[in-house]
């Protein structure tokens, strides 16, 4: 059976992306292929254009990425406390996938980074995770079985991966590197178990 997870993320300095491939690694551990892609920034500037694919990286997602994946791990990094204006436009813009409930019962987790250690991680995190919910998908979160959510002094807990990009902690920690791997590997497995379920079984 093959599993896809959408890993679906806006980056501005890298630290998200980072925290994108960590996830993905954990994606493929679990035996999951991960469809790696990113959205566009938008402007207030109406003169301003955007190319129609990024000049390097994951390619952009469309709609039909996210329709057709198994799964979804969603990063960000915060903007007061919230989801970047990039990331928040995408998802909006998926009300035709609520319509017909294209994404009920799918497995889903989030991530995000921040520069400062109470910088709005979890709200973020929930922030991101809401538009999901009425999705119909399905939170998955950082179980403290987990121990990196117990010994983390960077970032991570239970509601998802994370990293705090300041002067003392530039490069992804050893907790965060762990639980950006469970959060990919969690997701890929509620999404192989789903898998077998019918819709009566889920209802």
């Amino acid at each position: 059976m093959n599993i896809r997870i959408l890993i679906l993320y806006y980056s501005r300095k890298g630290s998200t992306a980072e925290l994108a491939r960590y996830s993905a690694r954990g994606v493929e551990a679990a035996g999951g292929e991960a469809m790696i892609r990113t959205v566009p920034p938008v402007s207030t500037n109406t003169e301003a254009t955007e190319p129609s694919i990024p000049n390097s990286g994951p390619p952009f997602a469309s709609v039909t990425d996210l329709e057709e994946c198994d799964g979804l791990l969603l990063g960000s990094p915060t903007r007061f406390g919230n989801m970047a204006a990039p990331l928040k436009y995408f998802l909006e813009l998926t009300s035709g996938l609520w319509l017909r409930g294209a994404l009920v019962n799918k497995p889903a987790g989030v991530f995000t980074s921040t520069n400062s250690l109470h910088g709005g991680q979890e709200t973020t995190l929930i922030s991101m995770a809401l538009p999901l919910i009425h999705h119909g998908m399905l939170w998955a979160g950082i179980p403290y079985t987990e121990p990196a959510v117990g010994t983390t002094r960077t970032g991570g807990g239970p509601y998802g991966a994370s990293h705090i990009a300041s002067d003392w902690n530039d490069a992804i920690s050893e907790d965060e590197r762990a639980l950006a791997l469970a959060l990919g590997k969690r997701v890929t497995l509620l999404a192989k178990a789903l898998a077998t379920m019918t819709d009566n079984q889920l209802r």
